[in-house]
Formats: structure tokens, sequence, C-alpha cells
């Protein structure tokens, strides 16, 4: 059984007395009134059984029993300092674990992870990039970047950015005589598609396009996979904003037509609500938000002389 410990507000104020041999400056570093002090100091002596302090002449002076104690308070307290300075450098640096889908890591953060190192070279930065949504009370993940509506109860949740779908292609393949002076012109090139060609006739009908011929062109199952075979001159994709954005930016993609549908699932940064302010939870969900900002900037430049369609979609 754990032997009873004497408060801990008690042994702070008998060593701000002890130090400062005086009650009212005792009271003043502590923010509590001398009476407050005083009375916390001899509830000590009658728990201990032993006079820590003679009063004499309005002076306060420690007793042999008390500078023996003191010295055993002192290093408790500054033991506890110490603990609590490290727990708070741990929560603010060290290692951070971020979970994330394979298509995000590989079109999104992978490209960017370098700049993060170099301006928080206190965080032990690690990636798993896996298709499940983690389990926070099972798992050692600290944040997550998961794709669909922002509603998971529990967790604390910031939308990364706003998301159109759109056409991209290599900038090569409109190279040449292969000009495109309408949406429709799209079916003359092979379409790249996302699990099944569903897909490439839903935007079309999107953008006003029916009963179009997509039943040509490959079929793929993952969305980094669609974009990096548009980049290779495969042929025409759809693709999301955040997955795009990185290879419009660096010019490995363009967007032929302007026309786009709005998509009601994006992604979103989720971690418990419990260390949503960790202070390395809240330098890399800060470092997240304002790269997706800096893209979005980015692509308005790319886009401007363009009016995307005001059709929206899922």
């Amino acid at each position: 059984m754990r032997p009873r410990l004497p408060s801990l507000n008690a042994l702070k104020a008998f060593e701000a007395a002890a130090r400062h041999e005086s009650f009212t400056r005792a009271a003043e570093e502590l923010c509590v009134t001398q009476g407050a002090v005083s009375h916390q100091v001899k509830a000590l002596e009658a728990e201990l059984g032993v006079k820590l302090f003679n009063r004499e002449r309005q002076r306060l002076l420690i007793t042999e029993a008390g500078r023996d104690y003191l010295n055993v308070v002192r290093d408790a307290l500054d033991r506890i300092a110490i603990g609590t300075e490290r727990l708070l450098q741990r929560q603010s640096a060290g290692v951070l674990t971020v979970s994330t889908s394979p298509d995000f890591a590989a079109k999104w953060l992978v490209h960017r992870l370098g700049y993060f190192a170099e301006a928080h070279t206190g965080i032990d930065l690690r990636v798993s990039a896996t298709l499940h949504h983690v389990d926070f009370t099972r798992e050692e993940v600290d944040l997550a970047v998961r794709h669909g509506d922002g509603n998971w109860p529990g967790l604390d949740t910031a939308r990364l950015c706003a998301e159109q779908l759109f056409a991209v292609c290599s900038p090569k393949l409109l190279s040449g005589r292969r000009r495109l002076g309408e949406v429709s012109d799209l079916l003359r090139f092979p379409l790249i598609h996302l699990d099944s060609r569903a897909d490439w006739a839903n935007w079309l009908h999107g953008v006003g396009i029916d009963d179009a011929d997509v039943t040509h062109g490959p079929v793929l199952n993952r969305a980094s996979m669609v974009i990096d075979a548009a980049i290779n001159g495969q042929g025409v994709a759809l693709a999301r904003t955040t997955l795009a954005a990185w290879d419009l930016i660096n010019g490995r993609l363009v967007r032929p037509f302007p026309e786009s549908l709005r998509l009601s699932k994006t992604y979103w940064i989720v971690c418990p609500k419990a260390t949503a302010n960790l202070a390395k939870i809240a330098t890399f969900r800060d470092w997240l938000l304002a790269e997706a900002s800096k893209d979005l900037r980015r692509l308005k430049t790319l886009t401007s002389s363009s009016k995307p369609s005001s059709k929206s979609g899922d």
C-alpha cells in the first residue's frame, strides 16, 4: 500500500516560504494570500508532527528538521518539474505517426515530406499508408488523413480542402494536330477509368453529354495509377483536385477543359479530440492545411483564364 503523501500545495507553500524566509513573499510568488501560505504550512506541521519554522520577532526561521525536510521536498519538486518538461517536449516533438491512404501518400504527401522535415527538425514523422480506417484506441497512430464526408463521431476533424473532379492528360497528348475544341472531343482519346467505366459516363452526363461511348480505355483500381497513366500519355483521366494538384502545378498534367464537378467527399485530417491540441499534432495539421491552401492558389492561377462549370455532383 502506498504511504500517504502530504498535500502538494502544502509542500509548495513550505518550499517557497523556506526559500524566501517569508510567508508574505511566498504568497506573492504563489499568487495566494499570506494567510493561505501560513495555513498550509501549519497544516503540514500538524500532519507531520514536526515544527518546520520558528517565528521570532516577525522573522521566519527554518528549524533543523525543517531544513532536512526542505532538501527532500526540493529534490522531489525538481524531479516533478524535470519530468513535466520532458513530457511536454515529447508532446511537441518526437515521433509523430500518420496514417493515410496509399493514393494520398503517393500523389500528395510524399513529394512534400522534405519541406516538413526541414522546417520541423524535432518531429520524427512516420507515415503508414493503408486502406483501412485506423482505430486510434488500439493502434499507435497520432493523426490520420481520411477521404469521406467528415462524419466521424468522437474525432476532431478538419477539412483539407474542397474538391472537384475534372479531366486531365499529359501535355504531350495534345501536341501536334490533336486539338480539342469541345468536351466531346475527349472521346477521340483513350479514357482511363477508375474501378469501372461508369466514372466517365457519370462525369460526361454531369457536364451535359449523354449517351457517350466510354467503353474504350483501361480500367485501373487505384486513383494514383490512373493519374500516373495519364502522365505517361496513355489517355485522358478523371482526377480529384487533391490528388492531381502536384502534377498540375509542376506541368506533368494539364486540364484540357475547365468543366468540372464539385465533389461532396474530400480529404479530412482526423485525430482523437483528447490529443487534438498537442503541439506536434497541431503543427502537422497546420502544415497540411497550409500546403493545401497553397495548392489551391497555384491551381487558381493556372486556370484563371477558364471558368469552371457550376454543375455539381458527387
